[in-house]
């Protein structure tokens, strides 16, 4: 079995104190006493078993073993400061975390932030961005959008729209739909397939192009590179704007979708949560 490692506060004292070569400087930068610094270094020493100071009456002198502990000390702290800094929002008052699935923050909420922004100025927003519903698990949020169906999603969540699957392009087709590139989200219940049917298309192919989420679909079919069936939600602005069109008429009912929940009472995140469903509100039929 393992032998436990000493505290990192020991670890901690070591290192300032080494570069300080005082207790007492030590003790001002870690907000602790002089006594505290001298007893957990002396207390790490008995762990080691050996001496990492020559205690002298106007400081410290470092040991050779001293020297050879304190580098490796301060670049383990630097690392776990690395570390850590990635997960650093700052104080939590003033901030909203916001997890979304990607294709809602890619095509509904980026488009519009900048207005939300304009409006609540002293508020700092976090946009986590999930794909399934059970990456929400490890999500701390205030505003949660999940993909997914109703079941998947969990209480408290309404969904989005109406929400469908549609046929979007880049242009008009040239020539019938079946010589096309079919792009497919995949994971979800309904298909190219549901979609001919619905739609009165024969002899459609298998698509060609998969992706695992509707707004990556979105985002093939804009660059051009085939005809993308997708969440008519996360479609609507784009086909109103013209920069896509929708192939054929039919919306196919679709049995996932975006759901919003609120697991926070501030003020803030009710706000954001009703500027979303404003803004989630499909142009195409």
């Amino acid at each position: 079995m393992a032998r436990p490692l000493p505290p990192l506060t020991w670890f901690r004292s070591f290192e300032a104190s080494a570069r300080n070569l005082s207790f007492t400087a030590a003790a001002d930068e870690l907000g602790l006493t002089q006594s505290a610094i001298s007893q957990q270094v002396r207390s790490l020493e008995v762990r080691l078993g050996v001496a990492l100071f020559v205690r002298k009456p106007r400081g410290l002198m470092l040991t050779d073993d001293g020297r050879k502990l304190l580098p490796k000390v301060g670049s383990s702290l630097d690392q776990l400061a690395i570390a850590t800094a990635e997960f650093d929002t700052g104080p939590t008052e003033g901030l909203l975390t916001v997890a979304a699935s990607v294709s809602v923050v890619r095509w509904i909420i980026a488009p519009r932030i900048a207005e939300f922004i304009a409006a609540h100025p002293d508020l700092r927003i976090r946009l986590l961005g999930t794909i399934w519903p059970d990456e929400f698990k490890a999500a701390l949020a205030d505003v949660e959008i999940r993909f997914g169906s109703e079941k998947q999603v969990g209480r408290g969540a309404r969904r989005l729209g109406p929400d469908g699957l549609v046929a979007v392009a880049a242009a008009p087709l040239v020539g019938p739909l079946r010589d096309q590139t079919l792009i497919e989200s995949v994971g979800t219940s309904e298909g190219w397939r549901d979609w001919a049917k619905l739609s009165g298309w024969r002899n459609l192919p298998e698509a060609r192009l998969y992706v695992d989420s509707h707004g990556a679909a979105l985002d093939l079919a804009a660059s051009g590179a085939g005809v993308a069936l997708t969440s008519s939600l996360l479609a609507a602005d784009v086909v109103a704007r013209g920069d896509l069109v929708q192939v054929g008429d039919a919306t196919l009912p679709s049995t996932e979708g975006y759901f919003l929940a609120v697991t926070s009472t501030a003020p803030a995140a009710m706000e954001f949560a009703e500027w979303v469903r404003a803004g989630a509100t499909p142009k195409v039929a």
